[in-house]
C-alpha cells in the first residue's frame, strides 16, 4: 500500500450493522474508520472534529436524519464526499440524498465489495450509483413537484386519515384538503388516494414507521 489509508467516518443507528460494517472495513490496509456514530447529530460534530476522507452515511436514524446530516455536513465543508448505505430505495430518496450532496447511493443489501468500491471510487472524486439505483432515480416524475403542504397530506393519506382528519390535522378548510389531494393525484398520475398512497410510500416520498 502507498500513501495514508482513507478515513472514514461512519453513521448507521443499528448496532450489529455497524459491527459489521466496521468488519469489512477494518478488513482493508488501505481504509481506516477514525469515528462512528449511531445519529445524524453526533455525525455532524464528528466530521467537523475529525474531517473524514469519506463519510458512510445511513438515512433513517433519529433525532436528524441522513439526509439532513448530509446538508449539515456539505454546508461546513462543500468538498465533504459521502456515501449513502440505506434501506431506502425510493426514487424520491435517491433524489433527496444526491440533492443534498451525497455522491455514491447503495442500498443495504449491497455486497462488501461494492461498498469499497463505492468508497474508493468516491475518495477519488467521482459519483458511484449502481445500475439498479440508476434506474431507479430514473423512475422519479419528472417537471412534477409536490409541494411541501402536498407532501403533508400524502403522508397523512398515506397513514388512512380522511380528508376531514387532515383538514383538523393541518388546522386547514377541509375544501383545501380536497383540493391538495386533486392537485397530488394529477402530479403523481394516480387514480385514487390508494394507489397514490401505494406510490409514495414505493418511492419513498414517505416513511411509515
Amino acid at each position: 500500500m502507498t500513501g495514508s489509508p482513507v478515513k472514514i467516518l461512519l453513521v448507521e443507528d443499528h448496532f450489529m450493522a455497524r459491527m459489521a460494517l466496521r468488519s469489512i472495513l477494518s478488513g482493508r490496509p488501505d481504509l481506516l474508520i477514525v469515528a462512528e456514530t449511531d445519529n445524524g447529530q453526533e455525525a455532524i460534530r464528528l466530521y467537523g472534529k475529525m474531517r473524514p476522507d469519506v463519510t458512510i452515511m445511513d438515512l433513517g436514524m433519529p433525532e436528524l436524519s441522513g439526509f439532513e446530516a448530509i446538508a449539515a455536513i456539505r454546508k461546513q465543508d462543500r468538498n465533504a464526499k459521502i456515501v449513502v448505505l440505506t434501506n431506502f430505495e425510493g426514487s424520491e430518496d435517491v433524489y433527496r440524498a444526491l440533492s443534498h450532496g451525497a455522491m455514491a447511493y447503495l442500498t443495504k443489501d449491497t455486497s462488501g465489495q461494492e461498498l469499497i468500491a463505492a468508497v474508493l471510487s468516491v475518495h477519488q472524486g467521482s459519483r458511484y450509483l449502481p445500475r439498479a439505483v440508476r434506474d431507479t432515480l430514473a423512475e422519479r416524475i419528472p417537471c412534477s413537484e409536490l409541494t411541501p403542504r402536498e407532501h403533508q397530506v400524502l403522508a397523512l393519506i398515506s397513514q388512512g386519515n380522511s380528508n376531514r382528519e387532515i383538514a383538523s390535522n393541518l388546522q386547514i378548510a377541509e375544501k383545501t384538503v380536497r383540493i391538495h389531494v386533486s392537485s397530488l393525484l394529477a402530479k403523481l398520475g394516480a387514480r385514487d388516494r390508494t394507489q397514490a398512497a401505494i406510490f409514495a410510500i414505493q418511492r419513498g416520498f414517505v416513511h411509515l414507521d
